[in-house]
């Protein structure tokens, strides 16, 4: 069975710097043995949510959230900061109880 884990990568700023790097992170994971989940990923693409209104961002950090319980860990990967949105999922893990993984990946292009 593989180990189910929530990614914790920023998301804001320069977004298809960010999408690159979550992509290799949920790499990074699969490669571990582990079935990784981004919702930061999937909820913002277009059609989906839009991450630059505070309603529809609001719900996609609840719905990620609500699958965090279902999670064995929380994996943050911490090559290009810790964003709000990133220490607000590390404060929910740790409030359930969820164990919490720092990351580096080695050779971010």
């Amino acid at each position: 069975m593989m180990r189910r884990v929530i990614v914790e990568t920023p998301y804001a700023g320069d977004i298809e710097r960010n999408i690159r790097y979550a992509r290799q992170c949920l790499h990074d994971c699969f490669l571990r043995g582990e079935a990784p989940f981004a919702s930061h990923l999937l909820y913002t693409q277009e059609g989906v949510l839009n991450d630059s209104i505070p309603d529809e961002r609001a719900l996609g950090i609840g719905a990620g959230l609500e699958w965090g319980s279902l999670a064995h860990a929380t994996v943050v990967y911490v090559d290009l900061g810790i964003s709000g949105g990133m220490k607000f999922g590390i404060q929910r893990a740790e409030s359930e109880g969820r164990p919490v993984e720092y990351r580096n990946l080695k050779g971010f292009t």
